[in-house]
């Protein structure tokens, strides 16, 4: 089967393969520009760019942490990878991806267009209102994450309505993602709502509005993964975990060694201060959450607005943030590693060219 190029609004990618935006921090520069550079959609992750480089774009501190929203996101941050991104993979399209639950969205948004980003991702709640934030950027394709074909009607009726626009496509994402779910813990497990039983409702919702790309994600693995969702419907794939076993994935050697020691039974659903099950690598962190005994938490970056400046984290007993943090830094003991289902399979790192490879043709030519 050969894989045919797939159109994101004005964007021809090469091939129809999406990498998923992953942060904290796991998929920046070296790694979406590799993507890119190889013909997929390299996807930048928007979160905590005030991290980058060092934390030398972000204007203060607390605790050796970026002190409030804006300097957990860093504009500064962002254009640097951005731009180091670019010196990668050249004027080919390159995406980002936005949380809806950020609380700087809008300006996340806005700044991703003014360095040029090319399409824009976003889910972690519903982007009912960004087309407002891009309005002056017609160039830059849209593409909302759903979990339903209910989600993306309300998302296709409130952007024609409000701003005549829909969206240049649509990533489906199904209960075998990594990171934060869609979907109720109780949904994440029934079978009803498994990826393949998804496509062909929001397939036939997009031919209510048109004709847009729709982009399967959650559980994607390798090459016969890629055949399956397409014969169902699917106009191309995003594909996180697998992107970490990579040389290029931005993350510590120490976060690619948990996912390469990690086991089928390790992989579960976690409760997140987001307000969503999110699906990670049970470490010595879930332990101690479980024993109430998890690190101190202390509201400094402001994440993100479910949190309600740590109110949820105090609930769940831990802050998302800085775990986050010490995940992609590598520190086993107090990280929180997110991954896909299939996070098990993971047995070595490869370098993005030859990952292409096994994705198009099933082995290494």
């Amino acid at each position: 089967m050969e894989f045919n190029s797939i159109k994101i609004g004005k964007y021809e990618i090469k091939y129809p393969i999406i990498q998923g935006g992953m942060g904290l921090g796991i998929s920046w520069d070296r790694l979406a520009g590799n993507v890119s550079l190889e013909g997929g959609l390299g996807v930048i992750s928007s979160v905590g760019t005030g991290y980058y480089e060092n934390r030398t774009h972000i204007t203060k501190e607390l605790n050796s942490k970026p002190l409030g929203s804006e300097n957990f996101y860093s504009r500064e941050g962002l254009k640097a990878v951005i731009d180091n991104a670019r010196k990668i993979c050249g004027n080919l399209p390159l995406g980002i991806n936005v949380l809806c639950a950020s609380n700087d969205y809008a300006r996340i948004v806005k700044d991703a267009c003014e360095h040029g980003i090319n399409v824009i991702i976003s889910g972690a709640g519903l982007p009912t209102n960004l087309p407002e934030f891009t309005q002056n950027f017609k160039d830059v394709a849209l593409v909302p994450i759903v979990s339903s074909a209910k989600a993306l009607k309300i998302i296709c009726k409130r952007w024609s309505m409000r701003y005549d626009r829909l969206p240049d496509a649509v990533v489906l994402e199904g209960p075998l993602s990594g990171g934060h779910q869609g979907f109720t813990y109780e949904q994440c497990l029934d079978p009803e709502y498994r990826l393949e039983n998804l496509i062909k409702p929001v397939k036939e919702e997009i031919k209510e509005w048109g004709d847009f790309p729709l982009i399967a994600a959650g559980g994607i693995w390798d090459n016969s993964d890629i055949k399956r969702v397409m014969a169902l419907g699917a106009n191309g794939v995003q594909m996180g975990t697998r992107f970490i076993g990579t040389y290029e994935c931005d993350a510590s050697e120490g976060f690619k060694d948990v996912l390469l020691n990690a086991k089928k039974e390790d992989i579960e659903l976690i409760k997140s201060p987001v307000g969503y099950p999110a699906r990670g690598v049970r470490t010595n962190l879930i332990n101690l959450v479980d024993q109430k005994a998890g690190p101190k938490i202390s509201c400094i970056s402001n994440c993100v607005a479910p949190c309600q400046r740590g109110k949820e984290a105090k609930e769940v007993g831990y802050c998302i943030a800085d775990r986050l943090f010490d995940a992609f830094s590598g520190r086993k003991e107090t990280g929180l590693f997110f991954t896909g289902a299939n996070g098990y399979k993971l047995t070595e790192i490869i370098s993005v060219k030859r990952l292409f490879a096994k994705l198009l043709h099933g082995e290494d030519r």
